[in-house]
């Protein structure tokens, strides 16, 4: 079980990257600081940053790039 997780505040698409051609914001193994972003949930074509709440590794990502998620679903586990 991870020690943390990120989650979605609200449904919509997410992306794990800003746009096709750029990097995903994180991977696995990557270590992210409170604050940073790490993906982007988009809402009736609006965007919203998923930023971490908390520092850690990510030790699992757990949606894919343009899946859909629900409000409060988990998107990345840190460890």
């Amino acid at each position: 079980m991870a020690d943390k997780t990120i989650k979605s505040p609200m449904p919509g698409t997410f992306y794990r990257r800003p746009d096709p051609e750029s990097e995903t914001f994180v991977n696995e193994g990557d270590e992210v600081s409170a604050g940073d972003t790490v993906g982007l949930v988009e809402v009736m074509k609006s965007f919203h940053e998923i930023k971490a709440e908390e520092g850690g590794t990510v030790s699992k990502v757990l949606v894919e790039d343009e899946e859909p998620v629900g409000a409060g679903q988990d998107l990345i586990e840190l460890g």
